[in-house]
C-alpha cells in the first residue's frame, strides 16, 4: 500500500497565508465608504443590492412605478439608463416625481457613447453616475492598425482627460458619485491593442480614470469589471484588487456578470462569479443580470448573501437531502414548516429527516425538528431536546415553542 505523505511545513504556511479565518466568517476587504444618496458602499457597511430598470426612461410614471417596484421588494440603489440629453431631462422629472409619490430613491445614471453632455447634465438630477471607459471617448477603429504608438495612447489619454474633468469637477462639488464600470466586451481599441482581450485591459482602463479623478482630488468611486465569462470576471476583479493594494487605492467595488442569461442557468452563472469572490472577501454592491423582469434579479442577490452570512434577510433553513432513513416526507413537512414561519427574519430552522445526524448536523439551528421514531417528532432548541410530539402536530408545537421564547410575531 502507497502512504500519502504530506508535507506539513507548506501546509502550514498555506493555512498561515490565507485570506480568511477559519471561523466560518468572511474578512471582507477594507474599502472607503461611498455615498450614493441614502445607502452608503463601502466601509464597514453591508453588501448592497442593485439593479435596473428596463423602462424606457423617457416614460416618466412607468420609470417612477419601476423604481417604486424594485425599491420595495429591497433593491436598495437603482441604475436608470440615461442615452440622450432627452432622457437626462426626464430623470429630473421622474427625482421629483419619486418624492412628491413615494421617497427620495438612490439613482444611479446610465451614460455611455460620448456622454460628456449627456452626463453632466444627468449628473444634477442622480446619485451616481455610471461610466463605462471603453466608451465615454469613443475612438472610431482605423482600418488596417496595428498598433498605437506611445504617442498616440497618450494622446487619447489627455483627450479622456480633458473630456471627463467637467463630469468629475460637477460630482466632487456636488458631493456625488461615480462608478468606473469597465465591461470586458467593449474595451477601447487602444487598450486591446496595447494589453489585448484580457482582464489585464480592464483593470488598466480602470486605473487610468482612477487617476484621472484623484488627480482632480475626486474618490467616490465605485469601480466594476464586468464580463459574460464567469473565469474571465474573476479573474479580472482579482487582479484589481492587487493592483490597487499595490497603488494604496481602497476603492469600493461592484460586483456582476454581465448578460447572464436566464432561468437557472443564469442564477447558477451569477452565482459562480458572485459568491467566488465574496467568499474571498471580495465586493461592496452587488448586480444579479438575468433576462428577466428586473425583479426577479432582487431573491438571487440575497439568497447569495444569506447563505454567506452576508446579510440575514429571511429564515435559514437546514434541511436535509432526505434517504432511505428518513421517517416522513421531508419536502411536504419542510413546505409546512417554511410557509408557517418565513416571515420570522432572523431565525435559524432545521428540518432533519432521521437521528443519525440530525441533531449534529442542525446544531447551530435556533430550533429543530427531527424525525427520531416513526410518528413521533423531536422538537429542539439549538442543541436541547425539550419535547417529543406526534408528527401531525409537529408544525403546531414547533410554533407553539417559537412563541413560548417570545420570538414569535405575526405575518
Amino acid at each position: 500500500m502507497q502512504t500519502l505523505s504530506v508535507d506539513t511545513a507548506n501546509l502550514e504556511t498555506i493555512l498561515n497565508t490565507s485570506d480568511n479565518d477559519y471561523s466560518g466568517q468572511i474578512i471582507r476587504r477594507k474599502t472607503r465608504p461611498v455615498q450614493v444618496g441614502s445607502i452608503t458602499v463601502g466601509g464597514n457597511n453591508p453588501v448592497v443590492v442593485q439593479s435596473m430598470i428596463n423602462e424606457d426612461t423617457l416614460d416618466i410614471d412607468g420609470s417612477v412605478a419601476g423604481i417604486r417596484r424594485l425599491h420595495e421588494i429591497g433593491c436598495e440603489i437603482m441604475r436608470v439608463t440615461v442615452p440622450s440629453l432627452a432622457h437626462a431631462y426626464a430623470l429630473a422629472e421622474i427625482r421629483t416625481k419619486l418624492i412628491q409619490t413615494y421617497q427620495n430613491v438612490p439613482i444611479v445614471a446610465d451614460v455611455h457613447h460620448n456622454g460628456m453632455k449627456i452626463a453632466l447634465e444627468v449628473a444634477k438630477h442622480v446619485d451616481k453616475v455610471r461610466i463605462n471607459p471603453g466608451l465615454y471617448v469613443f475612438e472610431k477603429p482605423k482600418v488596417g492598425r496595428t498598433e498605437y504608438t506611445p504617442a498616440e495612447f497618450d494622446e487619447i489619454g489627455e483627450k479622456i482627460k480633458d473630456t471627463l474633468k467637467p463630469l468629475v469637477i460637477s460630482l466632487r462639488d456636488q458631493g456625488k458619485a461615480m462608478r468606473i464600470g469597465v465591461n470586458h466586451g467593449s474595451l477601447a481599441e487602444r487598450m486591446l491593442f496595447t494589453y489585448g482581450d484580457t482582464p489585464q485591459g480592464m483593470v488598466e482602463s480602470a486605473i487610468e480614470f482612477i487617476r484621472i479623478c484623484e488627480d482632480l482630488d475626486f474618490r467616490n468611486l465605485v469601480i466594476s469589471l464586468k464580463a459574460s465569462r464567469v473565469p474571465v470576471m474573476i479573474a479580472a476583479y482579482k487582479l484589481m484588487v492587487k493592483r490597487l493594494d499595490e497603488l494604496g487605492m481602497d476603492y469600493p467595488l461592484h460586483l456582476g456578470v454581465t448578460e447572464a442569461g436566464d432561468g437557472e442557468y443564469g442564477r447558477i452563472k451569477s452565482t459562480a462569479g458572485i459568491a467566488t469572490l465574496l467568499s474571498q472577501g471580495i465586493g461592496d454592491t452587488i448586480r444579479v443580470s438575468l433576462t428577466e423582469a428586473p425583479e426577479k434579479e432582487i431573491p438571487v442577490c440575497y439568497s447569495i448573501l444569506q447563505a454567506l452570512g452576508l446579510r440575514k434577510t429571511m429564515v435559514e433553513y437546514v434541511a436535509c437531502p432526505s434517504c432511505g432513513r428518513t421517517l416522513f416526507n421531508l419536502e411536504d413537512v419542510l413546505h409546512k414548516v417554511r410557509e408557517a414561519t418565513k416571515h420570522l427574519t432572523g431565525l435559524d430552522i432545521a428540518v432533519m429527516g432521521c437521528i443519525v445526524n440530525g441533531p449534529g448536523e442542525m446544531a447551530d439551528a435556533d430550533y429543530g425538528y427531527v424525525g427520531k421514531i416513526p410518528g413521533t417528532i423531536s422538537l429542539y432548541r439549538g442543541r436541547e431536546e425539550i419535547k417529543r410530539v406526534s408528527e401531525d402536530k409537529g408544525v403546531e408545537e414547533l410554533i407553539a415553542l417559537i412563541k413560548s421564547d417570545d420570538r414569535w410575531f405575526d405575518p
